[in-house]
């Protein structure tokens, strides 16, 4: 099985678990510092939420967004998805054992074509030795906080004109 993954910037975490939590009907799978998530069974999705100051966030849609993904079974999922992308003409940027996000996970990572970042990702373990939170890596050449690997977050990385 395999789900969504949306990952939001939220400038109050605790209001937000308050009404995610509500909408959802579930409570969150995950909580750390300034990071929540939700293994939501109906419908199938991954919700993250990630604090950041209020100044940074802002209001509405405007810097909600931080990532988008796909999370599935196992590596060899996650191994036969960018063997796709990159079949299919995608730039991918794939990371291996890495630790993001409070969980060690397999990932490859693609670009849309207005530069949203989408990761397939696998976690391969929920609670590892030494976890980094999502605020290691960059997103964007501004700095804003999530689990995009630095290279391909200050680098544009193309996009297929095909797909």
């Amino acid at each position: 099985m395999s789900r969504v993954q949306l990952a939001l910037n939220v400038s109050n975490l605790e209001e937000s678990i308050v009404f995610y939590s509500t909408l959802f009907g579930v409570e969150p799978h995950k909580r750390r510092p300034g990071y929540a998530n939700f293994a939501i069974a109906e419908p199938p999705l991954k919700l993250v939420l990630i604090e950041v100051p209020e100044t940074e966030r802002g209001s509405g849609v405007q810097g909600a967004l931080n990532h988008l993904g796909v999370e599935v079974e196992s590596s060899s999922d996650v191994e036969a998805s960018a063997e796709r992308l990159k079949v299919a003409g995608l730039a991918t940027f794939d990371e291996r054992d890495t630790t993001c996000c409070f969980a060690l996970q397999d990932k490859v990572w693609v670009h849309d074509p207005a530069g949203a970042p989408w990761e397939i990702y696998t976690v391969k373990d929920e609670n590892p030795a030494n976890p980094r939170d999502a605020f290691d890596l960059p997103i964007a050449a501004d700095d804003s906080a999530c689990c995009i690997p630095a290279d391909s977050a200050t680098q544009e990385i193309p996009i297929s004109s095909t797909h």
